[in-house]
């Protein structure tokens, strides 16, 4: 895997979620301090598939990366 190119990729995977998940917390009034930590834990964990499936998925594009084809 393109090492360099994932933590690039999940980076922004795990900015965009973890806000997503955030938002929701305070919007659904999960709003004290547990709750918006426990969003934050859930949108790391869940962005690294997505980072793994982009990561292929560009990598194929590109050429550097065995797995998913355009």
């Amino acid at each position: 895997m393109n090492w360099p190119l994932f933590s690039v990729i999940y980076s922004i995977a795990a900015t965009v979620i973890v806000g997503v998940f955030m938002i929701a917390a305070l919007v659904t009034g999960w709003n004290q301090i547990p709750h918006i930590q426990i969003a934050i834990a859930v949108g790391l964990v869940v962005s690294i598939p997505f980072g793994i499936l982009f990561t292929k998925k560009v990598g194929s594009i590109t050429g550097n990366e065995e797995g998913y084809k355009a």
